[in-house]
């Protein structure tokens, strides 16, 4: 059987995952691999504590904050990912632990004992896209869409912090991909570097 993949796609607010995602896991199908698209934070019990914690801007320490990301990604390894993988299948995953590197790190953790610590914990991607957007024109896509911002994340010296660690992450297995142009270009760039890294398309 063949061995299965694990991509995710990385980035701030508004940089286009929730666009891209769908364009590459049909891509994928279309090529004949069996997809699972998953998210982070998952919609187990942990995760939408999270999102319920968004939702009602809680104010939660970020050493708590993190604590439930990682507990949420354990499950969501144990009982997603690695089920995916050991099947041969390509998990296309909308955020994974770079994220709560950047975001947590922008809240003030060390964001390095955070990369080295979810390293250790859990399977590494075998490719990491980070859509790359300035920060304001990312919360102007996501006022265009039509909803309001979230003041626990979505603000713009936040989201400079957090672009900034994601600028900074240096690991083999990321590549950053400008995210500025239509979606059809950045469809094009995700799909020739899937193709070069993974050799799936």
């Amino acid at each position: 059987m063949n061995p299965g993949r694990l991509l995710v796609l990385e980035g701030i607010d508004g940089c286009g995952k929730s666009t891209q995602i769908p364009l590459l896991a049909g891509s994928l199908r279309a090529a004949g691999h069996d997809v699972l698209v998953t998210r982070e934070p998952t919609d187990g019990p942990l995760g939408r504590r999270i999102r319920a914690m968004v939702a009602a801007d809680e104010p939660v320490a970020p050493e708590q904050e993190l604590a439930w990301f990682v507990e949420d990604r354990r499950e969501h390894v144990r009982e997603q990912i690695e089920p995916a993988l050991a099947a041969g299948r390509v998990v296309v995953s909308d955020r994974y632990y770079l994220s709560t590197v950047a975001y947590q790190g922008a809240r003030g953790l060390d964001w390095r004992s955070i990369l080295d610590e979810s390293e250790r914990a859990f399977p590494a991607p075998d490719l990491a896209l980070v859509l790359e957007l300035d920060p304001r024109v990312g919360l102007a896509r996501v006022q265009g869409r039509g909803r309001s911002l979230d003041p626990h994340f979505e603000e713009a010296g936040y989201l400079d912090r957090v672009a900034a660690i994601f600028r900074q992450l240096d690991r083999p297995y990321v590549v950053r991909i400008d995210a500025s142009g239509e979606p059809d270009a950045v469809r094009a760039r995700v799909h020739e570097v899937v193709s070069e890294r993974l050799g799936l398309l």
